[in-house]
Protein backbone atom coordinates (compact mmCIF):
# COMPACT_ATOMS: atom_id res chain seq x y z
CA UNK A 1 0.00 0.00 0.00
CA UNK A 2 1.12 3.53 -0.80
CA UNK A 3 0.88 4.64 2.82
CA UNK A 4 1.55 8.00 4.47
CA UNK A 5 4.68 7.71 6.59
CA UNK A 6 5.47 4.19 5.35
CA UNK A 7 8.89 2.97 6.44
CA UNK A 8 9.24 0.55 3.52
CA UNK A 9 12.18 2.48 2.06
CA UNK A 10 13.68 3.11 5.50
CA UNK A 11 13.19 -0.29 7.15
CA UNK A 12 16.66 -1.65 6.35
CA UNK A 13 18.27 1.55 7.64
CA UNK A 14 16.22 1.34 10.86
CA UNK A 15 17.26 -2.28 11.30
CA UNK A 16 20.93 -1.34 10.85
CA UNK A 17 20.68 1.46 13.40
CA UNK A 18 18.94 -0.77 15.95
CA UNK A 19 21.61 -3.45 15.61
CA UNK A 20 24.37 -0.87 16.05
CA UNK A 21 22.94 -0.10 19.48
CA UNK A 22 21.50 -3.43 20.64
CA UNK A 23 23.79 -5.88 18.83
CA UNK A 24 23.41 -8.16 15.82
CA UNK A 25 21.85 -11.05 17.73
CA UNK A 26 18.24 -10.13 18.53
CA UNK A 27 16.99 -13.72 18.83
CA UNK A 28 16.05 -13.39 22.52
CA UNK A 29 14.68 -9.86 22.29
CA UNK A 30 11.09 -8.62 22.54
CA UNK A 31 10.46 -5.90 19.96
CA UNK A 32 7.48 -3.55 20.14
CA UNK A 33 6.17 -1.57 17.15
CA UNK A 34 3.86 0.84 18.99
CA UNK A 35 2.36 2.85 16.09
CA UNK A 36 2.46 0.04 13.58
CA UNK A 37 0.51 1.33 10.56
CA UNK A 38 0.81 -1.31 7.85
CA UNK A 39 3.39 -3.14 9.96
CA UNK A 40 6.46 -2.72 7.78
CA UNK A 41 8.90 -2.31 10.68
CA UNK A 42 7.39 -5.13 12.73
CA UNK A 43 7.59 -7.39 9.68
CA UNK A 44 11.24 -6.42 9.20
CA UNK A 45 12.16 -7.51 12.73
CA UNK A 46 9.80 -10.50 12.98
CA UNK A 47 12.36 -13.01 11.70
CA UNK A 48 15.11 -11.64 13.94
CA UNK A 49 13.48 -11.43 17.37
CA UNK A 50 11.83 -13.76 19.86
CA UNK A 51 8.57 -11.81 19.89
CA UNK A 52 6.97 -8.83 18.18
CA UNK A 53 4.36 -6.75 19.98
CA UNK A 54 2.45 -4.70 17.42
CA UNK A 55 -0.09 -1.97 18.16
CA UNK A 56 -2.14 0.68 16.41
CA UNK A 57 -5.35 2.50 17.27
CA UNK A 58 -6.71 2.17 13.72
CA UNK A 59 -8.77 -0.91 13.00
CA UNK A 60 -7.40 -1.46 9.49
CA UNK A 61 -3.89 -1.53 10.94
CA UNK A 62 -4.98 -4.06 13.56
CA UNK A 63 -6.38 -6.29 10.81
CA UNK A 64 -3.23 -6.10 8.70
CA UNK A 65 -0.95 -6.85 11.63
CA UNK A 66 -3.10 -9.66 12.99
CA UNK A 67 -2.20 -11.31 9.69
CA UNK A 68 1.36 -10.13 9.05
CA UNK A 69 2.65 -10.29 12.62
CA UNK A 70 0.48 -12.73 14.57
CA UNK A 71 0.11 -15.34 11.82
CA UNK A 72 3.37 -17.26 11.97
CA UNK A 73 2.59 -20.91 11.24
CA UNK A 74 1.27 -22.71 8.11
CA UNK A 75 -2.41 -22.18 7.30
CA UNK A 76 -4.19 -25.00 5.51
CA UNK A 77 -6.70 -24.41 2.72
CA UNK A 78 -6.32 -20.64 2.70
CA UNK A 79 -6.16 -20.57 -1.09
CA UNK A 80 -9.45 -22.48 -1.27
CA UNK A 81 -11.21 -19.67 0.59
CA UNK A 82 -9.61 -17.04 -1.65
CA UNK A 83 -11.01 -18.87 -4.68
CA UNK A 84 -14.46 -19.12 -3.10
CA UNK A 85 -14.53 -15.39 -2.37
CA UNK A 86 -13.47 -14.52 -5.92
CA UNK A 87 -16.32 -16.66 -7.28
CA UNK A 88 -19.10 -15.06 -5.22
CA UNK A 89 -22.07 -13.43 -7.02
CA UNK A 90 -22.30 -9.65 -6.57
CA UNK A 91 -24.71 -8.13 -4.06
CA UNK A 92 -26.19 -4.64 -4.44
CA UNK A 93 -27.57 -4.05 -0.94
CA UNK A 94 -24.23 -3.93 0.87
CA UNK A 95 -22.88 -0.99 2.85
CA UNK A 96 -19.92 -0.12 0.62
CA UNK A 97 -21.93 -0.06 -2.62
CA UNK A 98 -24.84 1.83 -1.04
CA UNK A 99 -22.63 4.55 0.44
CA UNK A 100 -19.40 4.77 -1.58
CA UNK A 101 -20.33 4.03 -5.21
CA UNK A 102 -22.02 6.32 -7.75
CA UNK A 103 -24.54 3.77 -9.04
CA UNK A 104 -26.31 3.60 -5.69
CA UNK A 105 -27.05 7.33 -5.77
CA UNK A 106 -24.65 8.08 -2.93
CA UNK A 107 -22.80 10.65 -5.09
CA UNK A 108 -19.55 9.17 -3.82
CA UNK A 109 -17.14 7.28 -6.08
CA UNK A 110 -14.51 5.54 -3.98
CA UNK A 111 -14.98 2.36 -6.02
CA UNK A 112 -16.56 1.35 -9.30
CA UNK A 113 -20.07 -0.04 -8.87
CA UNK A 114 -18.93 -3.59 -9.64
CA UNK A 115 -16.01 -3.43 -7.22
CA UNK A 116 -18.16 -1.95 -4.47
CA UNK A 117 -20.59 -4.85 -4.85
CA UNK A 118 -17.69 -7.34 -4.84
CA UNK A 119 -16.25 -5.86 -1.65
CA UNK A 120 -19.65 -6.20 0.02
CA UNK A 121 -20.10 -9.78 -1.18
CA UNK A 122 -16.66 -10.81 0.08
CA UNK A 123 -16.89 -8.95 3.38
CA UNK A 124 -20.35 -10.37 4.09
CA UNK A 125 -19.14 -13.91 3.43
CA UNK A 126 -16.03 -13.50 5.61
CA UNK A 127 -18.26 -12.22 8.43
CA UNK A 128 -20.62 -15.18 7.97
CA UNK A 129 -17.75 -17.68 8.05
CA UNK A 130 -16.30 -16.39 11.34
CA UNK A 131 -19.72 -16.16 13.00
CA UNK A 132 -20.61 -19.74 12.02
CA UNK A 133 -17.11 -20.96 12.95
CA UNK A 134 -16.45 -22.10 9.37
CA UNK A 135 -13.07 -20.38 9.79
CA UNK A 136 -10.90 -19.63 12.82
CA UNK A 137 -9.52 -16.24 13.86
CA UNK A 138 -6.20 -16.75 12.08
CA UNK A 139 -7.89 -17.39 8.74
CA UNK A 140 -10.39 -14.60 9.36
CA UNK A 141 -7.67 -11.96 9.64
CA UNK A 142 -5.75 -13.43 6.73
CA UNK A 143 -8.82 -13.14 4.48
CA UNK A 144 -9.73 -9.69 5.78
CA UNK A 145 -6.18 -8.39 5.29
CA UNK A 146 -6.25 -9.82 1.76
CA UNK A 147 -9.51 -7.94 1.10
CA UNK A 148 -8.18 -4.63 2.46
CA UNK A 149 -5.08 -4.76 0.29
CA UNK A 150 -6.95 -5.92 -2.81
CA UNK A 151 -9.67 -3.28 -2.40
CA UNK A 152 -7.02 -0.59 -1.92
CA UNK A 153 -5.51 -1.47 -5.32
CA UNK A 154 -8.78 -0.56 -7.09
CA UNK A 155 -9.76 2.44 -4.95
CA UNK A 156 -10.61 5.57 -6.93
CA UNK A 157 -8.43 7.89 -4.88
CA UNK A 158 -5.05 9.60 -4.97
CA UNK A 159 -3.75 6.96 -2.51
CA UNK A 160 -5.54 8.32 0.58
CA UNK A 161 -9.26 8.28 1.29
CA UNK A 162 -9.69 11.91 2.33
CA UNK A 163 -11.43 12.40 -1.04
CA UNK A 164 -12.41 10.42 -4.13
CA UNK A 165 -11.70 11.29 -7.75
CA UNK A 166 -14.43 12.72 -9.99
CA UNK A 167 -13.79 10.17 -12.74
CA UNK A 168 -12.72 6.55 -12.45
CA UNK A 169 -8.99 6.27 -12.95
CA UNK A 170 -7.57 3.36 -14.92
CA UNK A 171 -6.63 1.20 -11.93
CA UNK A 172 -10.05 1.78 -10.32
CA UNK A 173 -11.77 0.55 -13.49
CA UNK A 174 -10.09 -2.84 -13.23
CA UNK A 175 -12.05 -5.70 -11.70
CA UNK A 176 -11.18 -6.40 -8.07
CA UNK A 177 -9.34 -9.70 -7.80
CA UNK A 178 -8.78 -10.95 -4.27
CA UNK A 179 -5.10 -11.79 -3.89
CA UNK A 180 -3.72 -13.62 -0.88
CA UNK A 181 -1.81 -11.50 1.63
CA UNK A 182 1.49 -13.01 2.68
CA UNK A 183 2.95 -13.64 6.12
CA UNK A 184 6.22 -15.13 7.34
CA UNK A 185 6.19 -18.48 9.12
CA UNK A 186 8.75 -18.09 11.91
CA UNK A 187 6.85 -20.24 14.42
CA UNK A 188 7.10 -17.72 17.27
CA UNK A 189 4.22 -16.32 19.28
CA UNK A 190 3.56 -12.63 18.65
CA UNK A 191 0.95 -10.19 19.98
CA UNK A 192 -1.14 -7.54 18.21
CA UNK A 193 -3.12 -4.83 20.01
CA UNK A 194 -5.68 -2.20 19.01
CA UNK A 195 -5.18 0.27 21.88
CA UNK A 196 -4.14 3.80 22.75
CA UNK A 197 -0.32 3.74 22.93
CA UNK A 198 -0.14 5.60 26.23
CA UNK A 199 -2.47 3.07 27.85
CA UNK A 200 -0.81 -0.02 26.37
CA UNK A 201 2.69 1.09 27.43
CA UNK A 202 1.67 0.56 31.05
CA UNK A 203 0.71 -3.08 30.35
CA UNK A 204 3.70 -4.38 28.38
CA UNK A 205 7.48 -4.67 28.66
CA UNK A 206 10.33 -5.75 26.43
CA UNK A 207 13.77 -4.90 25.09
CA UNK A 208 13.30 -2.66 22.03
CA UNK A 209 10.53 -0.09 21.66
CA UNK A 210 10.09 1.42 18.21
CA UNK A 211 7.92 4.55 17.98
CA UNK A 212 6.54 6.05 14.78
CA UNK A 213 3.72 8.36 15.91
CA UNK A 214 1.91 10.84 13.65
CA UNK A 215 4.20 13.79 12.89
CA UNK A 216 1.65 16.50 12.21
CA UNK A 217 -2.05 17.37 12.24
CA UNK A 218 -2.88 14.85 9.49
CA UNK A 219 -5.35 12.30 10.88
CA UNK A 220 -4.89 8.70 9.77
CA UNK A 221 -8.47 7.88 10.79
CA UNK A 222 -9.90 10.26 8.21
CA UNK A 223 -7.31 9.53 5.52
CA UNK A 224 -8.02 5.79 5.69
CA UNK A 225 -11.63 5.81 6.91
CA UNK A 226 -12.86 3.51 4.14
CA UNK A 227 -10.38 0.82 5.18
CA UNK A 228 -11.62 1.15 8.76
CA UNK A 229 -15.20 0.79 7.52
CA UNK A 230 -14.40 -2.39 5.57
CA UNK A 231 -12.55 -3.73 8.62
CA UNK A 232 -15.34 -3.05 11.10
CA UNK A 233 -18.26 -3.42 8.66
CA UNK A 234 -20.88 -1.89 10.91
CA UNK A 235 -23.94 0.28 10.24
CA UNK A 236 -23.55 4.05 10.63
CA UNK A 237 -24.60 7.25 8.89
CA UNK A 238 -21.70 8.43 6.70
CA UNK A 239 -21.12 12.17 7.08
CA UNK A 240 -20.50 14.81 4.44
CA UNK A 241 -19.32 14.60 0.88
CA UNK A 242 -16.61 12.07 1.70
CA UNK A 243 -18.81 9.81 3.86
CA UNK A 244 -16.70 9.99 7.01
CA UNK A 245 -17.39 7.89 10.09
CA UNK A 246 -16.66 9.04 13.64
CA UNK A 247 -12.90 8.83 13.97
CA UNK A 248 -9.98 9.04 16.37
CA UNK A 249 -8.03 12.26 16.74
CA UNK A 250 -4.59 11.39 18.02
CA UNK A 251 -2.99 13.53 20.75
CA UNK A 252 0.23 13.15 18.73
CA UNK A 253 -1.43 15.25 16.03
CA UNK A 254 -2.31 18.09 18.41
CA UNK A 255 0.26 20.83 19.02
CA UNK A 256 -0.96 21.40 22.56
CA UNK A 257 -0.93 17.72 23.53
CA UNK A 258 1.97 16.05 21.73
CA UNK A 259 4.79 17.03 24.11
CA UNK A 260 3.00 15.85 27.23
CA UNK A 261 1.79 12.62 25.64
CA UNK A 262 5.24 11.82 24.28
CA UNK A 263 7.00 12.37 27.61
CA UNK A 264 4.41 10.25 29.40
CA UNK A 265 5.04 7.44 26.92
CA UNK A 266 8.82 7.59 27.37
CA UNK A 267 8.55 7.80 31.15
CA UNK A 268 6.28 4.76 31.43
CA UNK A 269 8.13 2.59 28.88
CA UNK A 270 9.58 -0.56 30.46
CA UNK A 271 12.02 -1.04 27.58
CA UNK A 272 15.80 -0.65 27.68
CA UNK A 273 16.16 0.69 24.14
CA UNK A 274 13.79 3.20 22.53
CA UNK A 275 13.94 4.32 18.89
CA UNK A 276 11.73 7.17 17.66
CA UNK A 277 11.21 7.85 13.96
CA UNK A 278 10.34 11.48 13.35
CA UNK A 279 11.00 13.92 10.55
CA UNK A 280 12.00 17.54 10.24
CA UNK A 281 8.41 18.64 9.54
CA UNK A 282 6.92 17.33 12.78
CA UNK A 283 5.06 19.18 15.54
CA UNK A 284 7.98 18.47 17.89
CA UNK A 285 11.35 19.92 16.96
CA UNK A 286 14.59 17.97 17.11
CA UNK A 287 15.46 19.89 20.28
CA UNK A 288 12.06 19.13 21.84
CA UNK A 289 12.58 15.42 21.41
CA UNK A 290 16.17 15.53 22.62
CA UNK A 291 15.20 17.44 25.74
CA UNK A 292 12.46 14.99 26.68
CA UNK A 293 14.36 11.78 25.94
CA UNK A 294 17.57 12.93 27.60
CA UNK A 295 15.77 13.08 30.95
CA UNK A 296 15.48 9.31 30.99
CA UNK A 297 18.87 8.03 29.85
CA UNK A 298 21.57 8.28 27.20
CA UNK A 299 20.42 10.02 24.01
CA UNK A 300 21.74 9.81 20.43
CA UNK A 301 20.51 10.81 16.98
CA UNK A 302 20.82 9.36 13.49
CA UNK A 303 19.45 11.07 10.35
CA UNK A 304 18.73 10.05 6.79
CA UNK A 305 17.54 11.97 3.73
CA UNK A 306 14.78 10.26 1.76
CA UNK A 307 12.00 10.78 -0.78
CA UNK A 308 8.86 12.34 0.69
CA UNK A 309 5.47 10.62 0.43
CA UNK A 310 3.61 11.50 -2.76
CA UNK A 311 -0.11 10.77 -2.95
CA UNK A 312 0.03 11.07 -6.75
CA UNK A 313 2.42 11.95 -9.55
CA UNK A 314 1.52 15.65 -9.56
CA UNK A 315 2.21 16.26 -5.89
CA UNK A 316 5.98 16.49 -6.33
CA UNK A 317 5.51 19.25 -8.91
CA UNK A 318 3.28 21.19 -6.56
CA UNK A 319 5.54 20.80 -3.52
CA UNK A 320 8.67 22.83 -2.87
CA UNK A 321 10.76 19.84 -1.84
CA UNK A 322 10.77 16.22 -2.98
CA UNK A 323 13.01 15.11 -0.14
CA UNK A 324 12.84 15.33 3.61
CA UNK A 325 14.91 14.15 6.55
CA UNK A 326 14.02 11.28 8.82
CA UNK A 327 15.33 11.52 12.35
CA UNK A 328 15.88 8.35 14.37
CA UNK A 329 16.10 9.47 17.99
CA UNK A 330 17.74 6.83 20.17
CA UNK A 331 17.41 6.42 23.92
CA UNK A 332 19.04 3.87 26.18
CA UNK A 333 17.07 4.12 29.41
CA UNK A 334 18.85 4.12 32.72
Amino acid sequence: MNYIGSKLKLSSWIEEEVKKVVGDDLSEKVFCDMFAGTGIVGRTFKADVKKVISNDLERYSYVLNKNYIENSSPMREKEKYIEELNALPLIDNGFVYQNYCMGSGSERQYFSDENGKKIDAMRTKIKEWIETKEIDERLYYFLLASLLESADKVANTASVYGAFLKHLKRSASKELLLQAASFSEDGNVHQVFNKDANELIQEISGDILYLDPPYNQRQYSSNYHILNTISIYDEFEPKGKTGLREYNRSDYSKKGEVHGSFEELIKNADFKHIFLSYNNEGLMSEEDVKEIMSKYGTYALSTKEYQRFKADKTQSRNHKADKTFEYLHILTKR
